[in-house]
């Protein structure tokens, strides 16, 4: 049923309409907020005089990325667009999310969504809205070319999202702002870092970038994360035009990045990056050990969820 149709449908007539606050982690315009802010663009669309979201921005000019779970969690944000590893501050489990490439719909057909929301229920006081970019898989950046899967002697700039599997290869970890990687790169402070498939001509990296790794592994998704004290405010018909929005974001977004993932492979062998590409059962092994070093540190870090959660995100 079109957005449109199910909005009239459950609008009660003089219901008021509302406005929420919206806030991406990054910047307004980047790759990883440009689904997010087309979201928000139909919800501000279908739901004139039901709910509407007032977009303030991304990136740090808005706030600390960092800070975006928990301003979604007290309620000072109402919105938020930002990926798990950016909220783990107050939902360690939060990492998990990397370790599937299913948007929401598919994780409610699989089982999984449930179990999600009662984390975020309960760690994050908020609702698991939607999520987009699960079909973006990382990869390894360098500027020295390897011949295996051992990085020893190299400075890899890492985040926990791969930190694990990174330590594991027998890398240097060093931990710098998103803004200092270029300087990093050019001064060799850095040999290399992580990052997804898309993104890098957002930041500049291509310019200090000489090699790509492949396969890619984990998923590069973004999570957008409603106020639950503010969800459960809103009436039926406010709630349905975000669900069916977010639903509409996810079957977009999840074809555009599809395409999106060879423009931009075709787009860095342009700019000269080079692949080094680990075939066959060295490929498999690089992708059993990104998986294995992932759920160990899950596990470690939350014995309570991170074996049920590994259960249900790996189906």
């Amino acid at each position: 049923m079109p957005l449109l149709a199910v909005t009239l449908l459950v609008s009660p007539a003089g219901a008021e309409e509302v406005t929420l606050k919206g806030v991406s982690a990054f910047a307004q315009g980047t790759n990883f907020s440009k689904q997010f802010e087309k979201f928000i663009d139909l919800v501000n669309q279908q739901g004139k005089g039901v709910v509407q979201i007032n977009y303030v921005g991304g990136g740090g000019k808005v706030m600390n990325p960092f800070e975006l779970g928990n301003a979604v969690r007290t309620g000072v944000v109402h919105i938020g667009n930002l990926p798990g590893s950016f909220y783990t501050n107050i939902m360690p489990e939060a990492d998990a999310l990397k370790m599937t490439t299913h948007n929401v719909t598919e994780l409610r057909a699989s089982g999984a969504y449930d179990y999600l929301e009662s984390l975020h229920n309960q760690k994050a006081n908020a609702h698991l809205l939607g999520r987009h970019k699960s079909k973006a898989p990382f990869h390894l950046y360098l500027n020295k070319p390897i011949k295996s899967r051992d990085l020893t002697g190299l400075k890899i700039r890492t985040t926990p999202i791969y930190r694990a599997f990174f330590a594991s290869m027998g890398a240097s970890l060093v931990r710098t702002a998103p803004g200092e990687v270029f300087t990093a790169l050019e001064r060799g402070v850095v040999d290399g870092y992580g990052w997804p498939i898309q993104g890098i001509f957002d930041l500049g990296w291509h310019e200090v970038t000489k090699y790509r790794v492949d396969p890619g592994f984990y998923a590069s998704a973004v999570e957008v994360l409603v106020n639950k004290d503010r969800w459960d405010s809103l009436t039926d018909a406010q709630r349905s035009v975000l669900t069916a929005a977010a639903e509409q974001m996810e079957r977009e977004g999840d074809a555009m990045d599809l395409e999106l993932n060879k423009s931009e492979t075709e787009r860095q062998k342009q700019q000269g990056i080079q692949t080094i590409a680990f075939t066959g059962d060295e490929g498999k092994r690089y992708l059993k050990d990104a998986d294995e070093k992932a759920w160990e540190a899950i596990v470690k870090t939350s014995p309570e969820h991170g074996g049920k959660l590994q259960e249900l995100l790996s189906k």
